[in-house]
């Protein structure tokens, strides 16, 4: 978790505004996420997830899924 520029395995889907999660400055801890993508169908699958029970798990304090969940498939959609 020490190198902000090592993103090759989680993303987040947001429900509601992180403000957190954006760049504040240039240290560890403050590059925040970069937004790369919409959700454009699924949301009822989206807002399933949203609704699942969390509590700590890994490095992480809190918001970690109690129970695993998959994402059997996802599709890239260009835009115009």
């Amino acid at each position: 978790m020490g190198d902000p520029h090592s993103a090759t395995a989680q993303f987040f889907i947001n429900v509601a505004d992180n403000k957190f999660l954006n760049f504040r400055e240039a240290t560890p801890q403050g590059y925040g996420y970069t937004v790369f993508g919409k959700v454009i169908g699924g949301m009822d699958v989206v807002e399933k997830i949203g609704k699942t029970p969390t509590s700590a798990g890994g490095p992480f304090p809190k918001d970690v899924p109690t129970e695993r969940i998959f994402i059997k498939s996802a599709t890239i959609v260009a835009t115009p």
